[in-house]
């Protein structure tokens, strides 16, 4: 269920507002919404914060270049999901991982979504968002 809830905007707030979302191809309520959820996920998840990316905002891991789907993976793939040995992998303390990891129990739907993207990918997929991109053969 969804619910109304009006803002008081100023005139520059307004205008940055639509540019933003236009930005992302959203109304102002689609992008105000859209805001609001990233914003109170940062707050309520430890490490995350929300950012671009070529398939659109995700969930990156603070301090890093990482996604969160990024973390999960690695540690579903290589480390059974052990927090301990995923952070060293990563060089990162063991609570940057559990705020993946935690991250992933609540949107496990999302973090999925993004894994089964990602091992879709084809190199003629990727050489579309990196032209230079050459295979190597060994």
């Amino acid at each position: 269920m969804s619910h109304v809830v009006s803002m008081r905007l100023q005139d520059e707030q307004l205008a940055r507002l639509k540019r933003y979302a236009r930005s992302l191809g959203k109304t102002p309520g689609e992008t105000s919404a859209l805001l609001v959820e990233e914003h109170l996920r940062e707050a309520e998840y430890a490490f995350i914060e929300f950012r671009h990316s070529p398939v659109g905002r995700q969930a990156y891991m603070k301090g890093s270049r990482l996604t969160v789907w990024w973390v999960v993976h690695v540690a579903k793939t290589y480390f059974d999901m052990n927090p301990q040995k995923t952070a060293d992998h990563f060089q990162k303390p063991v609570a940057w991982v559990k705020a993946a990891l935690n991250y992933y129990a609540a949107f496990p739907q999302e973090i999925d979504q993004a894994i089964e993207d990602h091992q879709a990918a084809d190199f003629e997929t990727l050489q579309h968002a990196l032209p230079n991109a050459q295979k190597l053969t060994i």
